[in-house]
């Protein structure tokens, strides 16, 4: 289920070996990045972070909500207007009650996230 309603599309989305590769694309039109920042567009944080959950459920076909996140590093600022195409790598590992996620995000060469969550499996 997808939290945010038209923020993005998925362009791209393999899912091979407990890990998930996929692209992404932003609607810079989008009414979030009117307020974050006014003539500064930048992607919020809690919103890639609901991204990677999104790509995450789909893979395991379970709705999850966030427990910990042990590494959230934000090395770029993404902006829309400028950087609109994501990249993101999920390595997954679940066990009966939760699923941990390592990620990284791209956009062209750049590192603009780096993230490992646990993420506990709804009943």
């Amino acid at each position: 289920m997808i939290l945010i309603e038209g923020l993005y599309v998925i362009k791209d989305y393999e899912y091979n070996q407990d890990t998930v590769s996929s692209t992404i694309q932003l609607n810079k039109e989008h009414p979030i990045f009117k307020g974050h920042f006014p003539g500064n567009p930048v992607m919020p944080g809690v919103c890639m972070i609901q991204i990677i959950k999104e790509l995450t459920e789909k893979a395991t076909g379970k709705q999850l909500f966030l427990k910990v996140s042990s590494n959230i590093k934000f090395m770029a600022i993404i902006n829309p207007e400028e950087n609109d195409i994501l990249h993101l790598i999920l390595n997954i590992s679940t066990d009966e009650r939760e699923v941990k996620v390592k990620n990284t995000t791209t956009f062209q060469d750049t590192l603009a996230l780096k993230l490992s969550a646990t993420f506990q499996i709804r009943d």
